[in-house]
């Protein structure tokens, strides 16, 4: 399945099935988080990497989403767990093309640079800021993080950032069934075979969302 998984004409088509699955009207909203996907402590796989899971260190590696209305992501990115998250939504949201709207993190994505690449694409990035009760300094800021911090002072912002809870949902249903994302398998090992096995269960998953939300006629009698 992995060798299958790899040519170009089935890349092709789970390509093409993921872009079928994301809506063309664009999202206003969008939530950037990670997941990590740990392996054994003393896996032997070299691509993975230690770094911070929950709330502990474990090896592995990390899917990096940006979600918006659909079940499926509209970028991710599997990456060892070491790599900084303002770093890879750093490659994500510039993915995403020109648009307008916010993009919703949590405080590990609070970074200039990130901020700057997120203001280049028309959105705005709003997430809490890593140190809150530290002074500014007379470094420079990004113009989209000093807007943040204004926007979560006031009750518009406070709204709009409770909406990052979409994407803990948006994790949650993809792990809790029996088809959908589970915890790696031993055989699941090196970068590649993570991202196919990643991109095969997101579409699986969306699949799954869809039968359920439309049912066949003869399950439906």
């Amino acid at each position: 399945m992995s060798r299958r998984l790899r040519t170009t004409e089935v890349q092709r088509i789970l390509v093409a099935m993921e872009k079928s699955l994301v809506s063309e009207e664009g999202d206003l909203v969008l939530l950037v988080d990670g997941k990590p996907l740990v392996v054994g402590s003393h896996s032997k796989d070299p691509d993975c990497e230690w770094g911070h899971a929950r709330r502990g260190w474990a090896q592995g590696y990390k899917l990096h989403a940006i979600y918006g209305a659909d079940c499926v992501p509209q970028q991710w990115e599997v990456v060892p767990l070491n790599e900084a998250e303002p770093e890879v939504a750093a490659r994500l949201i510039p993915a995403l093309g020109p648009g307008g709207g916010y993009v919703l993190g949590d405080s590990a994505y609070d970074s200039n640079p990130l901020h700057d690449a997120t203001l280049a694409t028309g959105r705005q990035l709003v997430a809490k800021r890593k140190r809150p009760k530290a002074g500014l300094g007379h470094r420079r800021h990004s113009p989209g993080r000093l807007r943040s911090i204004t926007l979560l002072q006031g009750k518009f912002g406070q709204e709009l950032y409770a909406l990052r809870e979409g994407i803990e949902r948006q994790f949650g249903w993809l792990t809790n069934h029996g088809a959908g994302l589970a915890p790696l398998p031993n055989w699941v090992r090196r970068i590649h075979r993570v991202r196919l096995w990643v991109q095969t269960k997101l579409i699986i998953h969306a699949t799954y969302v869809y039968l359920t939300s439309h049912p066949p006629p003869l399950a439906v009698a």
